[in-house]
């Protein structure tokens, strides 16, 4: 064969991600009716054939969706057969933690182009390596946050990294949800090699351009 062939990547499924799709067909079917108490978690999960942990955070994504609502000692119960989002991660709302990546992440991508260290650039080439190897949501969600933090301390600026430390509690989370219920993880592999390639170039602005891009594509999936 003549040429170069780059294969587009194969979606990569979680066993969470699975059970998500599961839990929405089965609210969206006609086995189930709005007040209606889902199975208790252990019958779920071994219905699903997952651990507990695993359903709970299906469960979880559903009830940020607005589709269901788990009530303690009572059980989860299903409120809509339609999405109806509530986004809130960490306590804050989608919406301001996107305004504040925008002032915080942007500039903090142009100061590591400029001032990142070789040690700091293999750091971050070693994360997203390792997130485009991940298959376990969990572990994909934790690299993710070791990269935006890798990319605010190569910034020099321990005001900046601080700020991303603080924010990646609330931002965890909505990255799980994201990839939960968006499949965004092969579309943010991509993204981070192209803040990469610009933080490696040493260009400011391409650096920021990437990170702008990205939080960019976040929003997107998140107003869906």
């Amino acid at each position: 064969m003549s040429g170069s062939f780059h294969p587009a990547p194969v979606p990569r499924i979680s066993a969470a991600e699975a059970v998500f799709k599961a839990l929405r067909t089965l609210i969206a079917s006609d086995d189930v009716a709005i007040g209606d108490r889902l199975p208790g978690e252990i019958e779920l999960a071994r219905r699903f054939g997952v651990s507990r942990s695993i359903l709970r955070e299906a469960l979880g994504a559903c009830a940020t969706l607005g589709l269901v609502e788990t009530r303690t000692g009572s059980g989860t119960f299903v409120l809509s057969k339609t999405e109806h989002p509530q986004l809130t991660f960490g306590g804050y709302s989608a919406k301001d933690l996107i305004e504040a990546r925008l002032q915080v992440e942007i500039p903090a991508a142009g100061f590591a182009a400029e001032r990142r260290t070789p040690e700091q650039l293999a750091l971050l080439q070693e994360h997203t390596k390792k997130m485009r190897e991940e298959v376990d949501l969990r572990a994909w969600v934790r690299l993710d946050g070791h990269f935006h933090r890798a990319i605010a301390e190569a910034s020099g600026n321990p005001v900046l990294a601080a700020i991303v430390t603080l924010m990646r509690q609330a931002l965890d989370p909505q990255s799980e949800f994201l990839n939960l219920t968006r499949d965004r993880r092969v579309a943010s592999d991509l993204e981070h090699d192209r803040i990469l390639d610009a933080i490696a170039s040493g260009s400011a602005e391409a650096a920021r351009r990437a990170v702008a891009f990205h939080i960019e594509q976040v929003s997107l999936a998140l107003t869906e």
